[in-house]
């Protein structure tokens, strides 16, 4: 007869992959592939290399599992290892641009938009259309909950550079979406 392991727990799929169970791995991955495959995909813009960054990712987290040590959330654990594979990935291609060029025209107004009339996808979509440096900080920063200090560790750049770039991504995002408002209140009006 044959029996075949289910993991009902995350403690309980913890402990098959760390005991090497392939079946453990595969439903691990199956779990926490789709979340996972979405950070990428927020941070690499392109779906095949969201696709690498996430086989990576898990070849990275089955590798380091005895590294885990049961503090804090396992989930949380894989997620830094995935959003950190995403950085390796864009700065291996060259794609992030953190340079800060000084506009010394360049404020961000006081205005303020209603956003609360926006889709989660929306939104995300208009975070996907910023620029690469823009993109990462507002991700780590906005998204994923990272402080300034340790963006800056991450990509390699002054904590001035993160806070700078966060401040424009806000600006950038704040325009998308008030010519976003614009457009409706003419297709409306």
């Amino acid at each position: 007869m044959f029996f075949r392991k289910s993991y009902h727990t995350e403690d309980e799929l913890l402990e098959g992959c760390q005991n090497g169970d392939k079946k453990a791995q595969r439903a691990l991955y199956e779990r926490y592939s789709s979340r996972f495959f979405a950070i990428c995909l927020r941070y690499t813009k392109d779906h095949f290399v969201a696709e690498d960054v996430l086989v990576e990712g898990f070849m990275k987290i089955f590798e380091r599992l005895h590294q885990f040590e049961n503090k804090g959330s396992f989930e949380g654990w894989m997620k830094k290892i995935m959003v950190t594979q995403a950085l390796l990935k864009l700065r291996s291609n060259k794609h992030l641009n953190m340079e800060v060029l000084i506009d010394e025209n360049w404020q961000q107004d006081g205005s303020s938009y209603e956003i609360n009339h926006l889709e989660a996808e929306d939104l995300l979509a208009l975070i996907a259309e910023l620029p690469v440096g823009y993109r990462t900080v507002f991700n780590l920063y906005a998204i994923e909950g990272y402080s300034h200090q340790e963006i800056a560790s991450l990509l390699g750049i002054t904590e001035s550079t993160s806070k700078s770039q966060l401040n424009r991504a806000r600006g950038v995002l704040k325009e998308k979406i008030a010519g976003q408002q614009l457009k409706e209140r003419s297709i409306n009006g």
